[in-house]
């Protein structure tokens, strides 16, 4: 982040892969390893103290079911709203056992860190693109109806005998861009152009980013929003932080007039970004979410027969 070239690659790799490692980030080790610390202790609670926690819907604790779907992994986690003050954050975090306000105040403080990074990472991708509004992509974060979201996912460690442990199932991230950290443990991986699985060698000091669906559409699909997973091998514990940044629901997605090259047609069909989340969450992991969302391409030669004529 700190190098002048770091646009360039961003450009690049929201290109080729949608998928990027962010190091010289500037977010203390301290408030990464204390948020890491607070939820280890809470997913180390027994199940029945953990399952008086609010119930994931869509916020609260879920336990191996993600999503309403019939989706499942080998994985625990809770999903909160960023808006902290919400009814349904306090609802949450005054379920908690322990010490809920020191882990709100963490919360809070990690997600402001992120978030900002995560603008940060977005106005240097406009810059790399040349675009005239540096914050055509992070103003659509740092707006105060932004409806982004905040995940602590916990993979237990692996059960006996079963290598290979789906934890979170292939997927794409429906926002505009996602940004994850997590401890030392390995087991995320990313699809390639080919559908192959690539391993991610974990860094617990860095921060991994995904170009999301939303990302894709504004691109016109020049960038790709990463297909990706969770394989749990280990016999230790897998805990991951992620915040999805989301734009409001109001706000209105579609391919920018400023990125399409003079006579290309736009891919995607405008939604607003309350229709696109509505229907993704209608939809299984796996599925193609956007594909509901893409213009029918009229090919560059239409025939039409009229009056007995075929005219090209």
């Amino acid at each position: 982040m700190s190098k002048p070239y770091a646009k360039h690659h961003i450009v690049k790799a929201c290109e080729e892969y949608g998928f990027f490692k962010v190091i010289n980030h500037g977010i203390p080790m301290e408030l990464m390893s204390a948020l890491e610390s607070e939820a280890v202790k809470f997913f180390s609670l027994p199940q029945f103290e953990k399952d008086k926690v609010v119930p994931a819907s869509p916020f609260g604790y879920g336990n191996k079911k993600i999503g309403p779907n019939g989706d499942v992994g080998w994985i625990e986690y809770l999903l909160l709203s960023t808006k902290l003050d919400s009814a349904s954050s306090s609802q949450l975090f005054d379920s908690l056992r322990g010490n809920p306000d020191f882990f709100r105040s963490l919360v809070k403080s990690y997600i402001a860190s992120v978030k900002n990074l995560a603008a940060e990472v977005l106005r240097l991708l406009a810059d790399g693109l040349m675009m005239q509004e540096r914050n055509v992509f992070s103003r659509l974060l740092e707006d105060e109806e932004s409806d982004s979201i905040f995940r602590l996912n916990h993979y237990p460690p692996c059960p006996p005998n079963h290598h290979n442990t789906v934890g979170f199932g292939e997927h794409t991230d429906p926002q505009v861009i996602s940004v994850l950290r997590s401890n030392n443990i390995t087991g995320l991986q990313i699809a390639d152009k080919n559908g192959s699985w690539i391993p991610v060698p974990p860094d617990q000091n860095s921060f991994f980013i995904n170009v999301g669906d939303s990302l894709q559409v504004m691109s016109n699909g020049r960038f790709k929003s990463v297909k990706h997973r969770v394989i749990q091998n280990s016999m230790k514990s897998r805990v991951s932080m992620i915040y999805f940044g989301g734009p409001p629901s109001s706000e209105r997605i579609a391919p920018l007039p400023s990125l399409l090259a003079e006579g290309e047609q736009s891919l995607y069909k405008e939604f607003t970004w309350s229709e696109y989340k509505n229907s993704a969450y209608k939809s299984r992991l796996a599925d193609n979410r956007l594909c509901k969302f893409e213009k029918k391409q009229l090919s560059r030669k239409v025939s039409m027969e009229y009056s007995g004529k075929v005219i090209e």
